[in-house]
């Protein structure tokens, strides 16, 4: 048995492109540790053979088994690189007492965890955090408020703020990552040796259950029973409702430790981990970022995950050498090759705007009058979205000819480039509308249109209109500048390419329908259909602003 897991652990530093390193350890199961209100979560303890000192701690908070893969990914590779690994099941999964409700108890679990752990002989009072997607989460969960301070972190393909960034994208439910997840965390723990593994019969449960109306019960037709987070999700939508805000950890970035975060271009959790490693520099904390061309843990995005864990983990809990190159290390799409800046967004670069004018077509500055442009959205109907950032395949780019050629879309397209482009950095848009409900959402996306006239989305994004949400009241004439963060991107548009731009009313399944009333979209079941105007003219100078290096 010792043989056969030597060698799963060097093939395993073989796929996680991890130098050949094997360090002796143990594991020590189902370790018990008490929760406050007397809950008690379980752990394995991985330890390097033959330590009797003190040593620090790595932890790993995790929903999804503290063995199987995840253990073999996440905790034997450090292990073998000696370090000491403490890998935790979270609140009411695989063991651990309590029930699993997503993003509710991790600040308090977690700090209960690291105040235990250091009181244990084998802990010398440092700890450091690691893990990704939710088991990044668990980090933001604590880090912020652990005292004394963890000595490092590596949040990686995840977000401080859960609510505006992923769960309700600028007030727009993302439906089919809620759904998605909530027939995997359903699912897991039941009987069968391969019920924790992808069902390739899943996409079509979750998109045949988003279809249907009201939204609120369709957990069940995924999983096969109530899951507690889709219930919260459909419950805590409404505006001003604060049930979420246990799961937003961004108010004081200045109380971080040094952070190591990695992430995709294609991730969904992409504009916000940027955005934290914005506010962690400009707080001045010690932080580092590697942006590559992946979607939500694709095997490249975890190998890098692995390899600048292990250097982060040497620096800062053993004294060894300090990561090299610069701080920010971004893969340029189209092109083949990394970028390397000393901050994000990067300071080389230059503001372009993109118009939208007369006849579908970007122009570079607005024109003085232009007839409005018009679609109608209709919720029965929805305008549907492919490719993109979403929580596993299908995503990144793909055709958009399908959707480009339907009425309830808007197109642009500028003239073919002279030479390549390389836009690097935020992308954000401005349209002014005129709508014939208060009730709207409003969809911008960027494409690549290639010398065959085949349209690719790069990046996209999407904002609620809602009286109870918005402060800026529509102006005498009924129209609104509606501000749309896209996500950032590093891409090539090649010589001879065209820029396009897309506007619509919504992208479904990605995002849930918007109805045009006021009901909460777990319940409603009848929707009305909005009319829509663009401006682009010289008084409303509707456009696309990207940063050109």
């Amino acid at each position: 048995m010792a043989r056969f897991t030597r060698l799963a652990g060097l093939i395993a530093d073989k796929a996680l492109g991890l130098p050949t390193k094997a360090v002796p350890y143990e594991v020590r199961k189902d370790v018990a540790v008490p929760m406050p209100d007397g809950v008690t979560l379980l752990a394995n303890h991985y330890r390097p053979s033959g330590h009797d000192e003190p040593l620090p701690v790595v932890l790993v908070r995790v929903p999804y088994g503290r063995a199987g893969a995840f253990g073999q990914l996440f905790a034997a590779p450090l292990a073998r690189r000696g370090f000491q690994v403490f890998m935790q099941a979270t609140r009411g999964t695989f063991g651990s007492g309590g029930q699993f409700r997503p993003f509710t108890s991790e600040r308090d679990d977690g700090l209960a965890t690291i105040e235990w752990l250091r009181k244990q002989p084998w802990c010398d009072g440092r700890i450091a955090m690691a893990g990704g997607s939710y088991f990044g989460h668990t980090q933001w969960a604590v880090a912020p408020y652990a005292e004394p301070p963890l000595t490092c972190v590596m949040p990686h393909i995840t977000s401080a703020n859960m609510t505006d960034r992923l769960f309700y994208e600028h007030g727009v439910p993302q439906i089919h990552t809620a759904l998605s997840w909530s027939a995997t965390i359903g699912r897991q723990e039941r009987p069968g040796l391969l019920s924790s593994l992808p069902d390739p019969r899943d996409r079509a449960r979750v998109n045949r259950a988003l279809g249907r109306l009201p939204l609120q019960a369709v957990d069940v037709q995924v999983a096969g029973a109530p899951v507690p987070f889709w219930r919260d999700f459909v419950a805590h939508a409404e505006p001003g409702d604060t049930f979420w805000s246990q799961a937003d950890h961004d108010a004081d970035y200045g109380r971080m430790p040094p952070v190591s975060t990695v992430t995709g271009w294609w991730d969904l959790f992409l504009a916000g981990n940027l955005a934290d490693y914005t506010a962690l520099r400009a707080a001045g904390v010690e932080a580092r970022l590697v942006v590559g061309p992946w979607i939500h843990g694709e095997p490249g995005e975890l190998r890098t995950v692995a390899q600048t864990d292990a250097v982060w983990l040497e620096h800062h809990l053993n004294g060894g050498p300090a990561p090299t190159g610069k701080p920010v290390r971004v893969h340029l799409q189209q092109a083949s090759r990394w970028l390397e800046f000393d901050n994000w967004p990067p300071e080389d670069v230059r503001e372009t705007l993109l118009h939208l004018g007369r006849g579908g077509r970007l122009v570079t500055r607005p024109e003085e009058s232009a007839e409005p442009s018009r679609f109608t959205y209709d919720p029965a109907d929805p305008t549907p979205t492919v490719g993109g950032p979403l929580l596993a395949p299908p995503g990144k780019q793909a055709d958009n000819a399908s959707v480009e050629k339907r009425d309830d879309v808007l197109v642009f397209t500028g003239p073919a480039l002279g030479g390549d482009l390389d836009v690097v950095g935020p992308v954000r848009a401005t349209v002014h509308v005129r709508t014939s409900l208060p009730y709207a959402d409003v969809f911008v996306r960027l494409c690549d249109v290639d010398t065959k006239g085949v349209s690719r989305n790069v990046v996209d994004g999407i904002q609620r209109l809602d009286p109870r949400l918005s402060a800026d009241e529509p102006g005498p004439d009924g129209v609104r500048a509606v501000h749309v963060e896209l996500f950032p991107t590093a891409y090539r548009f090649r010589a001879g390419h065209r820029l396009r731009v897309q506007v619509s009313g919504g992208a479904f399944p990605r995002y849930a329908r918007n109805m045009g009333t006021p009901e909460p979209f777990g319940i409603a079941t009848e929707g009305v259909s909005c009319d829509f105007e663009v401006l682009h003219d010289a008084d409303h100078p509707s456009h696309v602003a990207v940063h050109v290096r």
